[in-house]
């Protein structure tokens, strides 16, 4: 059994222990190595947790002060509500800590503040192949039955 898990903002000092969370979930999703991102990506996207003016959000969850997951989410608007909605754009678990319900609570902390924000809407993504993730999602939320269309320009 594992210690009892605590989900809370992210802070400054947790950058050490943050970093390498970030760097597995980008490689879990191909962005490692030579296609890895930029330098400067990661240091706006740390720079913006902290900046008030910007709408995009880190919770970490730890035990015993070791950060072992994380989820970013930011709020925006949309042409279908008057409230911001909120998009959960990242959730990672620490691979040995993966189906201990570390995942779960992130989302319900992403749920809890974007209520508390008025959203009445919270939604996220995932790639096809994360069949094990999609177990949980389809526990805590339903599939919209969009396909996701892109193009990098």
């Amino acid at each position: 059994m594992i210690p009892p898990c605590i989900v809370r903002p992210i802070v400054m000092e947790d950058y050490a222990q943050w970093i390498p969370l970030w760097e597995g979930y980008n490689a879990f999703y191909g962005r490692s190595g030579l296609t890895a991102l930029d330098p400067a990506i990661t240091r706006t996207t740390w720079s913006r947790f902290f900046d008030e003016t910007e709408p995009v959000y880190a919770i970490v969850a730890e035990i015993e002060g070791k950060l072992i997951g994380l989820a970013h989410y930011l709020f925006h608007r949309s042409t279908t509500a008057i409230l911001p909605v909120c998009y959960l754009q990242d959730l990672f678990t620490a691979r040995e800590f993966r189906g201990k319900g570390i995942g779960r609570a992130l989302i319900e902390d992403v749920y809890q503040k974007a209520t508390q924000a008025g959203s009445t809407r919270l939604y996220w993504l995932t790639h096809e192949t994360n069949e094990t993730a999609m177990k949980l999602y389809d526990k805590v939320a339903e599939r919209s039955g969009f396909v996701v269309y892109r193009k990098t320009i």
